[in-house]
Parts: C-alpha cells; sequence; structure tokens
C-alpha cells in the first residue's frame, strides 16, 4: 500500500484543518517545499498537494508551490483544490503535476471531468469522493450534495475511472481513525478500484488494516505533523 504524506496550503503555508473547517487552520511550516523535502529524505516517493486557496476560489492559486515541489523534489505529486476548467488542468500539469485530483467538478460539471479522463486517461486524472454522512462534499467542504457516495464512485467506475480519494470529513484531522467500513464497503462494489483512503489516520495499526481491508493508498496528514506516525515507521508497509 503506498503512503501519501499530505500538505494543504493555504497563503502559501503548510497548514492542516480539522473537518475541513478553515477556522481550525493549524500552520504546520512556513515553507512547504521543506515539508516535501523532509518527506523525500526519509524515503518517500508520493505526495498529496491540497490548494486550499483553489478550493475556496474555484481555480487554482498555489500552482507556483506545485511547482517548486516538482522541480526540487523526485516525489510524485497528486494535486488538487479549485481545478474547474481546461486551463487550471494544463498549468497543474504544465508545473509537473503527476496526478490532479477532482471534486467538485466531477459534481457540478461531470462532461468536464468525463472530457479530462478521456484526454489525459484514467492513471492521469482521480476521483475526489469527499463525503459527510455518505453524501458527497464540495466547494472545499463547504457545501454537501444531494450524491450518494456509492452510486457516485460506481457511476465514474463505469466511465473509466480507476483511482479515487475518498475522505469522511467527519473523521478529517480528528486522529481518531479511518471509516474502515466505508472503504470496505466501496471496495465490495468496486473490486478493480483503486482506492485511496484518506481522513482520521492515527496509528500504524490504522494504516495495516486499511491495507488489510485492500486500499490502494493512504493519505496522512495529521498524524504525520504531530507525531503520532514516524515516516520510518511507515516505510515498511
Amino acid at each position: 500500500m503506498r503512503i501519501i504524506p499530505a500538505i494543504d496550503i493555504i497563503d502559501g503555508k503548510c497548514v492542516r484543518l480539522t473537518k475541513g473547517d478553515y477556522n481550525t487552520k493549524k500552520i504546520y511550516n512556513e515553507n512547504p517545499l521543506e515539508v516535501a523535502k523532509q518527506f523525500e529524505d526519509r524515503g518517500i516517493k508520493y505526495l498529496h498537494l491540497v490548494d486550499l486557496d483553489g478550493a475556496k476560489s474555484q481555480q487554482i492559486v498555489n500552482y507556483k508551490i506545485l511547482e517548486q515541489i516538482t522541480s526540487k523534489t523526485s516525489l510524485k505529486v497528486d494535486f488538487g483544490g479549485g481545478l474547474k476548467s481546461d486551463k487550471d488542468l494544463k498549468i497543474a500539469f504544465e508545473s509537473g503535476a503527476h496526478q490532479i485530483t477532482g471534486g467538485s467538478i466531477a459534481v457540478k460539471t461531470p462532461d468536464v471531468f468525463e472530457h479530462w479522463i478521456s484526454k489525459y486517461g484514467s492513471d492521469k486524472i482521480i476521483l475526489g469522493a469527499d463525503c459527510k454522512n455518505e453524501k458527497i462534499a464540495v466547494s472545499g467542504w463547504q457545501e454537501e450534495s444531494q450524491l450518494e457516495v456509492f452510486p457516485f464512485i460506481s457511476d465514474y467506475v463505469s466511465k473509466g475511472i480507476q483511482y479515487v480519494i475518498c475522505t469522511d470529513i467527519s473523521k478529517d484531522g480528528m486522529l481518531e481513525g479511518p471509516s474502515f467500513q466505508l472503504y470496505q464497503s466501496i471496495l465490495k462494489e468496486n473490486k478493480t478500484l483503486k482506492l485511496i483512503a484518506s481522513g482520521g489516520i492515527s496509528s500504524l495499526n490504522d494504516l495495516h488494516q486499511l491495507k488489510a481491508i485492500g486500499c490502494e493508498g493512504a493519505i496522512v496528514g495529521k498524524a504525520i505533523y504531530e507525531n503520532k506516525i514516524s515516516l520510518k515507521e511507515v516505510m515498511g508497509l
């Protein structure tokens, strides 16, 4: 299972939120590139980079930070947050993104998202399926839609999606463990899916359980920053 540390960006700084609430912002480092280099030095190969300013403003904002990280490290970065147009996507890939994650766009303008899948290939486009009470949330988790997570994912799998990042917002930043049952149910319905778990991961045991369920990857954020999990520990997974 791939271990994918997360860097969330607000005002050019590395932050974490709790349950997606911008009012809970905690700054961990003023320099995201420094954090990315620390991950790389410890043997990490992948990075989940989220442009929280972009998510709020509905367009890519922090692409310069993406460019810095991809040009000065060898990390394979999946980038999300505010990608709404072909122009945004072009900027993200030109700035070095290995993959991009689309969430709100897949809900609000599915024809554009489907075009991205066919144009760039399903190995480059990740579906962001962030949910609360099994309902998909959009716009940096500021809005809850009426779409249910299971049919939402299954529908995109039928359209060629291979990778899905699923975050249970109620777990995010809480360090109380992820939604094991949710991930089990998703994988039961979509056996070939490369599911990346996100939200609530707090211990090495959580990661072992996610691996046993069949998750292809796990995004770890606050647990690393709060020293609940060491990068040295996770490299053996």
